[in-house]
């Protein structure tokens, strides 16, 4: 369809690797069957293959990562995981949607979703409204057990969930956007001890910091494991479930291939047979999609041109190091002087502990203790170093380890780079 077409409309995108096509299908054919005149996109966290053909796939449109004007989108791409980064380049989707001249409304849904009826209470809302959101939890827990799995699980990851989110095409929506994305540019990870949850904690602040947001606090929508507790479903799954009296609007299959959800569900609606068949349906019908040639395509960003896998600390290392990320642009390219070979011969010299097979862990938990930007090689280094150089001082003043390997590090860089070298290397 022609972007500038007159016509408004709702366009709808989630976010996946190619190997989760075949279980977005799901969510496809649900978006399909209730809301057929929504426009459907996919923001591909990953590179289009060239050997495969995805034009028989039932998304309107596909967004390849690195088609959404992320600055210094590879070496960016380089410092996250999988879902990392499929979260992370969600905000910059939105924007790309939100843009258009044909549309009256984005809303984002997670892959693992799937609609059990029309989303006209969503829609409502979007009318009246700049956000709208749903909270993991639209009513107080009345067991201390369910307090600690569910309401104390929320505190930690977000009070919203960003299996869902829908914005309007106004000037807020668009400001909103533009935030989300700015933050997610550099703090798009999971480090629940520095207070992040990849892109969900983010949004605690939405209410704060913008106008015109709505909390739908129905209980018919993102129904999931953590709020099964305090919603009772009823009826005959897959067609005909109730939730507290109302038709269940989408379900939130999350954790289920990680055998979580289970754990989950059986814990808070053990004996629920609405549920059971919930779950049972989404088995069944995901059984066979799992076999697909494309669930078992490798991820194009998960490994080097030579096609040796990226380890997390590869990742880490380049992520805090402005001075790997200036030198190495595409650190994905083994040709050459590359990114992969300074691992392989200096790596072990500066991070001995880190490529230990017993001190491994240690380390790279130590190493996350200090909360610091990212990626910053497309931004001013100085502004942002110096930043960075004063969260290890912050934290060098409570924990006398820190402040003894500071110093050391700080006095090693001082003798062979001077002042400088201190200020842009000290992200070790």
């Amino acid at each position: 369809m022609d972007e500038h077409s007159s016509i408004k409309k709702i366009h709808v995108f989630t976010s996946a690797a190619c190997n989760y096509i075949p279980k977005v299908r799901v969510l496809i054919d649900s978006i399909k069957k209730w809301h057929p005149e929504w426009m459907i996109h996919l923001a591909l966290s990953d590179k289009l293959p060239e050997h495969i053909d995805l034009s028989a796939e039932r998304f309107d449109e596909i967004h390849p990562a690195d088609s959404l004007d992320i600055p210094d989108f590879l070496g960016w791409s380089f410092c996250h995981s999988i879902v990392e980064l499929s979260t992370a380049i969600k905000p910059f989707m939105l924007k790309k949607l939100l843009d258009r001249d044909d549309c009256a409304g984005v809303i984002y849904l997670d892959p693992d979703t799937v609609l059990f009826s029309r989303l006209d209470d969503v829609l409502a809302a979007l009318e009246k409204s700049n956000i709208a959101l749903t909270p993991h939890q639209v009513t107080p827990e009345t067991t201390v057990t369910a307090v600690m799995d569910n309401e104390i699980c929320s505190l930690k990851h977000g009070v919203y969930n960003l299996g869902f989110v829908a914005v309007s095409p106004s000037l807020v929506g668009k400001a909103f956007a533009a935030w989300w994305a700015e933050r997610l540019y550099y703090f798009c990870r999971a480090d629940i001890p520095n207070g992040l949850f990849t892109d969900q904690r983010w949004i605690d602040l939405v209410p704060a910091f913008f106008e015109g947001v709505c909390i739908l606090r129905t209980s018919r929508l993102n129904v999931a494991p953590w709020n099964l507790t305090t919603r009772e479903l009823t009826g005959t799954a897959p067609n005909e479930v109730q939730v507290n009296g109302e038709p269940l609007g989408f379900y939130h299959f999350t954790g289920f291939d990680s055998g979580a959800h289970i754990i989950m569900f059986k814990k808070n609606a053990t004996g629920n047979k609405t549920v059971a068949g919930l779950v049972d349906w989404y088995t069944q019908t995901t059984a066979s999609l799992s076999k697909d040639p494309l669930s078992q395509v490798p991820w194009h960003y998960g490994i080097y041109t030579d096609g040796s896998k990226i380890s997390p600390a590869e990742r880490m290392i380049y992520r805090e190091r402005i001075d790997l990320q200036a030198q190495f642009k595409n650190p994905y390219d083994v040709e050459q002087v590359s990114y992969k070979t300074w691992w392989i011969t200096k790596a072990g010299l500066e991070y001995p502990n880190l490529l230990s097979p017993t001190e491994n862990k240690d380390e790279m938990a130590r190493m996350r203790r200090v909360l610091s930007p990212g990626f910053q090689a497309g931004v001013s280094q100085t502004k942002m170093s110096l930043g960075l150089l004063s969260a290890h001082l912050r934290q060098a003043l409570f924990d006398a380890d820190h402040r003894r390997r500071l110093g050391k590090r700080a006095w090693e860089i001082l003798a062979n780079e001077g002042v400088p070298g201190i200020v842009k290397r000290l992200s070790k």
